[in-house]
């Protein structure tokens, strides 16, 4: 563990706990200096030493950490700046997928996956899960059609990903709930794989235990190549369709 990167865990909670009792302009201001030294430098040492480490597996990987200002301009809540600190690790390879590290004063947490699915890679989402075939990889297998699966070719798309997701379960990656109640049409609501059709985003998250205290580029790059098969199976869905 780096020397820069071994404190940032408890000095940001510390820090992100007293920001919480007094979320004001003023306050952040005259504990700027603070900011910069225990929480914007150690996450900025951290973004660069995932990045070289993962670099082999993810070239043109490129970190971001999020702002502390909130925006307010449709937000009831004026309170000025988050308090939790947020960073990123893009997969240029993987468009729109990430590996995600989050603090706040209750807890960390580690996740990856996509966290919106628009446009065509929504829709070559939604014709994968339903057996539409993505590339050579996912070949029509001409299953005999099933309740609530309108297409009867099954790329095998939906059944990896599934059995994936179980996996990442049982290594502490639980996903986050699909955002549609219903299944969207021409699918029908009995469909085989309605969880996954009903999805608008692909996250997926582990709580970091912080006993004893966690290494968090360990951490990060550990988990970074857990979740690389999930990134693998995402690939086709979210790079150009004919490339992929």
């Amino acid at each position: 563990m780096s020397d820069i990167t071994r404190q940032l865990i408890p000095d940001a909670q510390a820090f992100l706990a007293e920001l919480a009792e007094s979320n004001t302009r003023d306050w952040f201001q005259s504990h700027k200096a603070r900011y910069d030294a225990e929480l914007r430098h150690p996450a900025e040492a951290l973004l660069q030493a995932v990045a070289d480490y993962l670099r082999p597996h993810h070239p043109g990987i490129q970190g971001k950490l999020f702002r502390p200002q909130r925006d307010l301009r449709f937000s009831k809540d004026k309170t000025p700046y988050h308090t939790h600190l947020h960073l990123l690790w893009q997969l240029p390879q993987t468009p729109g997928c990430g590996v995600f590290f989050g603090i706040d004063p209750d807890g960390v947490r580690i996740g990856g996956g996509i966290m919106g699915l628009n446009g065509s890679a929504l829709s070559r989402w939604r014709d994968a899960v339903a057996g539409q075939p993505l590339t050579r990889s996912y070949p029509t297998a001409g299953l005999a059609q099933v309740a609530g699966h309108p297409n009867p070719r099954d790329s095998g798309f939906a059944d990896e990903m599934a059995a994936l997701m179980d996996i990442l379960s049982l290594k502490g990656f639980q996903p986050k709930a699909p955002e549609l109640k219903r299944v969207p049409s021409p699918h029908g609501q009995s469909h085989p794989h309605a969880d996954l059709l009903r999805r608008k985003s692909l996250t997926l998250w582990r709580d970091v235990a912080l006993a004893p205290p966690p290494d968090p580029v360990a951490a990060v790059c550990s988990a970074a190549l857990v979740l690389a098969p999930l990134f693998k199976l995402l690939r086709p869905i979210l790079a150009d369709p004919v490339a992929a």
